[in-house]
């Protein structure tokens, strides 16, 4: 019987943008993969890929204690019945719940996929400063656990994790969701208007709005100069901004705003070069990647994982967080200088060749599972 692996995901949309070359990687190796999450419109493609669905109703928005352990609960009785391998919870709250259920359930193989900070480190609101101090110390707690490995995507957040208590030698460095390089290949560059384009979900912490601040003040700097949003507003979010708000905006600014795009091939056939605002630090932005992938060069904030792939110089502009004026001078420059566009973009494409293909992805995290049921990462 082929041993099996459970993955935690809060949504199966998330699951299935940023985990299938780790699923499948899984799956190819022997494995039978299992996926807890949120089932709504991705249940039929989870299963045509092989793997077995099971619904865990969660909620990214809440942190209460009561919600957590009801859904820890939940989570408990898949682990009991399904027997796995390995537990792989991916991102903050279900390393929570998928900690508590392991405790509850005897299971001893957890890997926590830590994919950014999130609101609980880099959020300003004051409701989450206060609760964060409970946060951060049941995550260490959890993380700490004996059989319990966590995976960064980025050395900043490895840094975060060991000043938690974690052992290094149980801190495991695999950088990003992998992304599809020979789907996602370079583009030929777009006709003008120049253009520079967002993709995620809409966001405070991901800078929308010191995006959009920064494209208004900009007025018409280079004949015309325009601006793609392509993602969702994500009303569980307490960040997220609405619909009738980017409805404003996009009216008047003159910003183009595409909802969700299915294949984001066809943001970056339109657009000359991509830009991430985050005020807070990243996993490893796949938004990036994608971009870099394509062939095109980045303007983004210095915070944790986003210079993994956007480096200043190389295959960037970067700029601090939070500074509106400092981003509008980075895309201004960007825009206008298309010499400055095919050398960023160049390098971005190899570096994502060279270090973030999901083939690689895929492989180091079944070489952690081999570790791990072998026994030579053991206590």
């Amino acid at each position: 019987m082929a041993q099996r692996i459970l993955f935690a995901v809060t949504e199966d949309w998330y699951f299935l943008s940023h985990r299938l070359p780790m699923a499948r990687a899984a799956r190819d190796a022997g494995f039978e993969v299992h996926v807890a999450t949120r089932l709504n419109e991705g249940e039929d493609a989870i299963r045509a890929e092989g793997f077995i669905p099971h619904h865990l109703p969660l909620k990214r928005g809440s942190f209460s204690p009561i919600g957590l352990m009801k859904s820890a609960f939940g989570l408990r009785a898949l682990i009991q019945e399904l027997q796995p391998a390995i537990l792989h919870n991916v991102a903050m709250k279900p390393i929570l719940i998928g900690g508590l259920a392991a405790l509850l359930s005897g299971q001893d193989r957890v890997v926590n996929g830590l994919t950014g900070r999130g609101a609980v480190f880099a959020d300003k609101n004051k409701r989450v400063q206060f609760t964060r101090p409970l946060i951060a110390g049941l995550l260490g707690w959890l993380l700490r656990r004996d059989r319990s490995w966590t995976v960064v995507q980025n050395p900043d957040d490895g840094e975060l994790v060991e000043g938690l208590g974690v052992a290094k030698d149980r801190i495991v460095l695999i950088p990003g969701s992998g992304v599809e390089t020979d789907k996602l290949v370079p583009l030929p560059v777009p006709p003008e208007p120049v253009t520079a384009a967002y993709v995620g979900r809409m966001l405070a912490i991901k800078g929308v709005p010191t995006l959009i601040e920064a494209y208004a003040s900009l007025g018409d700097p280079y004949p015309e100069f325009k601006l793609l949003l392509a993602g969702r507003c994500d009303p569980e979010n307490p960040g997220s901004l609405a619909p009738e708000q980017l409805t404003e905006f996009a009216s008047a600014f003159g910003i183009d705003w595409l909802g969700h795009v299915e294949d984001v091939r066809e943001v970056w056939t339109q657009a000359h070069f991509a830009v991430l605002a985050s005020s807070g630090g990243e996993g490893l932005p796949k938004t990036l990647l994608e971009a870099a992938a394509c062939g095109r060069p980045m303007v983004a904030t210095d915070v944790p994982g986003s210079r993994e792939i956007a480096i200043d110089g190389e295959t960037a502009i970067t700029v601090p967080p939070d500074d509106p004026q400092a981003l509008a001078k980075a895309l201004d420059r960007m825009a206008k200088d298309a010499e400055l566009r095919d050398r960023l973009g160049a390098n971005a494409r190899a570096r994502v060749e060279e270090k973030f293909s999901a083939d690689a992805i895929g492989e180091a995290t079944v070489a952690l599972y081999r570790k791990i049921l072998s026994g030579k990462d053991s206590d």
